[in-house]
């Protein structure tokens, strides 16, 4: 395994064509008659009679000779071999005649022993036109990059404007590039991904790269340092990590996060720059907690006298809001971290946000008849939602209400959001399950000291008494005793309870209590 972290903006690679392209090229008539079959790529062609031209080579070559100052031995050929192919040779071309007949055997078996693809050349094949076809594939290959990065970036941009635009970003992204696309966090939480998600452990590895690579940008000059990115691998898995750039130059507090079975190709690497980009601005305080016009005038008709009801058409055209509370449910806090607000803001899909402290509230608009939906986002970022439903801002406050119900429910059964429904409400949905669980025990907690039969046969007895409204004998056939014994047991069930079971009220009490026990179904 390895992993190497470099800034954002990549070495330029050279433009290549893949030696086969050459191989297929019937004008040349090339031939491989030595090493590897695997493609490799061709930058630049060059053309050499000395001993040893290692000196004079970058890499990513086709070596052209002739074998003019060839080693006439098979151990000088085989140092020959070595040595370029230590330069980064990409393969060697061998012309045959004037100086050779055919390709030497030497030459053959350094390649094959060495790894070097060897072609041989015919003898009406120039140098010359091997360095014009290359160069002009190359050309070509070229265009081709450029073709699809600007399709690919059109195709971001229009992805960008929608209205789920940061999921579409992502969609786009991976569909491009072929790989796994995820938003994370500086916490590591997966805010949005995109494309098929690839078995464990890579989502993790991928995870840990995008935290240590926001970790290092947070400890640079200033707390915040230009945009990084950093890599991995993980079993034949290419991991990568960008951090997003922010509108002054330096970093966000978000990293793009990719993994792909395929090495990214410079194409790939222009395409997720304009991708982050994007995510940037989507993400940006400006773009998620709104600057708008509408906004802006609504607050100034607000604050010269206006009713909410007044400017709530200019900030929803559909006239109806779901107000959204919230509670942080770990620590610390977001504060007013700007980046965290405006991810909020987005996977809420609304800029009309309120953070004090670990409590959130929000106003969303939306249709009348739609259901609001919840974003794994949010809980992803911490947050434990209640939804209202969908309201005109004249109900507002009916609506804050029920909001406020929905988060007291969702805290209590320790759900992610609750969204209020339009039923009938009723006692199980308006007391909190931890805070009737303890009223039932607090209720029942005397009985412990009944001595026989029993607490548990006394709340048994009291159970089928109040099911069958209070029939002794109907109770006495259920639990097939005498009369007397349940009128026996109910009376020390009222004594212990301090309670008149005869009353009403109590008996309602305590049948609400009754359901309210551990390990009892309300909805029974």
């Amino acid at each position: 395994m390895t992993e190497s972290e470099q800034p954002t903006e990549q070495p330029s690679e050279q433009p290549s064509v893949p030696l086969s392209v050459l191989l297929a090229d019937p004008a040349l008539g090339l031939r491989q008659v030595a090493g590897p079959a695997g493609d490799r790529l061709v930058s630049t062609v060059g053309t050499t009679e000395i001993e040893d031209p290692s000196p004079y080579l970058v890499g990513g070559e086709l070596l052209l000779t002739a074998g003019v100052r060839l080693p006439a031995d098979a151990e000088g050929v085989d140092t020959y071999v070595r040595r370029v192919v230590a330069a980064g040779v990409s393969a060697l071309g061998f012309g045959v005649v004037p100086v050779h007949d055919e390709v030497p055997a030497e030459l053959v078996a350094a390649c094959d022993r060495h790894g070097l693809p060897l072609l041989r050349l015919p003898p009406a094949t120039p140098f010359v036109a091997v360095g014009q076809a290359t160069y002009a594939a190359i050309a070509e290959a070229r265009n081709r990059a450029l073709r699809e990065i600007s399709r690919a970036q059109s195709a971001l941009a229009a992805a960008a404007a929608r209205p789920d635009g940061l999921r579409a970003v992502l969609d786009r992204l991976s569909g491009h590039t072929g790989a796994w696309a995820v938003l994370h966090d500086a916490r590591g939480n997966e805010l949005f991904s995109a494309g098929p998600r690839p078995a464990p452990p890579v989502p993790g590895r991928v995870r840990d790269l995008a935290v240590r690579t926001l970790a290092r940008v947070r400890s640079g000059s200033a707390g915040r340092s230009a945009p990084a990115a950093g890599a991995d691998h993980e079993g034949g898995v290419h991991l990568t990590a960008h951090t997003l750039p922010g509108a002054d130059g330096t970093a966000t507090a978000l990293a793009l996060g990719q993994a792909t079975t395929t090495a990214p190709t410079l194409v790939h690497r222009q395409i997720t720059g304009t991708a982050a980009v994007l995510l940037a601005l989507l993400t940006s305080p400006r773009h998620a907690l709104g600057t708008d016009t509408h906004s802006a005038g609504a607050l100034v008709r607000l604050m010269l006298g206006a009713t909410p009801a007044e400017v709530a058409p200019a900030l929803a055209p559909t006239g109806h809001w779901v107000v959204v509370h919230g509670r942080y449910a770990t620590a610390p806090p977001p504060g007013d971290d700007p980046v965290q607000l405006a991810a909020l803001g987005t996977a809420l899909g609304t800029p009309y946000l309120q953070v004090d402290g670990p409590e959130l509230k929000a106003l969303i608009p939306g249709a009348s008849d739609a259901r609001p939906e919840v974003p794994a986002q949010a809980a992803d970022l911490g947050w434990v939602l209640g939804f209202s439903a969908p309201a005109p801002a004249s109900e507002l406050a009916r609506a804050d209400v029920q909001a406020g119900r929905a988060l007291r429910r969702a805290l209590a059964a320790q759900l992610p959001a609750v969204v209020h429904t339009r039923d009938p409400l009723t006692v199980h949905g308006l007391v909190p399950a931890a805070d009737a669980r303890e009223l039932a025990r607090a209720r029942f907690a005397p009985l412990d000291d009944a001595g026989p039969p029993g607490a548990p046969v006394l709340v048994e007895t009291l159970r089928v008494w109040l099911t069958l409204h209070g029939s002794w004998d109907r109770t006495a056939t259920a639990l097939h005793v005498h009369r007397n014994t349940v009128r026996h047991r109910l009376a020390r069930v009222a004594e212990l309870l301090d309670v008149d079971v005869q009353d009403p009220g109590t008996r309602m009490e305590l049948w609400f209590a009754l359901h309210w026990l551990p390990n009892e179904d309300p909805g029974d």
